[in-house]
């Protein structure tokens, strides 16, 4: 089974019911959730939306749920009972994320939106918001007064908060305010690839210390800045588990091949999902049949048990 812990397949959703289509992802079916079980379906804050980023979040969660609700092959959960029901009825489980605080405009909101299936929170895209600043912004402002606010309510919720995106001081900021594990859904280690997107030997032991998890990312240039390849992929896991251990370490794909005007490179045999039976073969290279389950699957779930129930 893999627990993908970053999908922006909600963005494609969106765009592909503003031209009337139905059932957009049970027709993608096979391209989209090849081997996977359960998917954090993350609605990304776009920045040309801001200016109605709390409607357009709307719906977009709206268009998710319309075209599960067409489907008998997908279920959107909202606690680690439901996912395990889900996947033994022959369903992929999606877990409802928001990339980028930006529709956040108030605790009530926060509310409103885990009401609406709302599990997991990445506090910032790469930009400033006002919750923190991202890893693209000039600056290296840590998290605001009022994002102190949303984490202490995140907590009192059960949203899990995720670090990926946010700069060094709000991270170093969140983990001050919060006794919770957290999770940086698609990031990979810096040492490795010197991106701003990628995680600190520190970010990381400092995750593993709270019992999160770093999910690796499938996006090039956080993986090899010369040739990305799926040997290279790999490698950020085994760093990763080398430093930490087995349990702190999973998968977030964030492929965004499919999204409107995307004409980045792929990874050389990590092209999209079709090759994660290659991924796992080269996992079970690696390490044991243990790890592999924690790394593809468990260890998010334990996170999210942990956090959401």
């Amino acid at each position: 089974m893999i627990f993908d812990a970053h999908s922006d397949l909600p963005t494609y959703v969106y765009e592909e019911r503003e031209k009337g289509k139905t059932r957009v992802l049970e027709e993608k079916f096979d391209e989209f959730f090849n081997g996977i079980s359960a998917r954090v379906m993350s609605v990304w804050s776009r920045p040309e939306k801001r200016p109605i980023i709390l409607r357009y979040t709307l719906e977009a969660i709206n268009r998710l749920s319309k075209d599960v609700e067409e489907s008998s092959k997908f279920e959107i959960v909202g606690n680690v009972k439901e996912m395990e029901e889900a996947i033994k009825a022959g369903k992929v489980a999606f877990w409802l994320g928001i990339e980028g605080g930006e529709p956040v405009e108030s605790l009530d909101v926060l509310e409103i939106l885990y009401f609406l299936g709302l599990r997991v929170l990445t506090l910032t895209w790469s930009l400033r918001n006002q919750i923190g600043d991202g890893v693209f912004e000039r600056t290296n402002g840590g998290l605001t007064n009022f994002g102190v606010e949303v984490v202490g309510k995140a907590e009192e919720l059960g949203i899990i908060l995720d670090l990926s995106h946010i700069n060094e001081a709000g991270f170093w900021d969140t983990l001050d305010v919060t006794g919770f594990p957290v999770i940086a859904s698609h990031s990979n280690a810096k040492t490795l690839c010197d991106n701003p997107r990628n995680l600190t030997d520190e970010q990381i032991k400092a995750i593993a210390e709270r019992d999160g998890v770093i999910g690796a990312v499938a996006i090039p240039a956080f993986v090899d800045k010369e040739k990305p390849t799926i040997e290279k992929y790999v490698e950020h896991i085994e760093y990763m588990v080398n430093l930490v251990g087995y349990k702190h370490v999973g998968l977030g794909f964030d492929f965004v091949y499919y999204l409107p005007g995307w004409s980045g490179k792929s990874i050389e045999g990590f092209e999209n999902e079709s090759k994660i039976p290659k991924l796992v073969e080269l996992l079970n290279e690696r390490f044991s049949k243990k790890e592999v389950e924690g790394i593809t699957f468990e260890n998010f779930k334990r996170v999210f048990e942990r956090v959401i129930g």
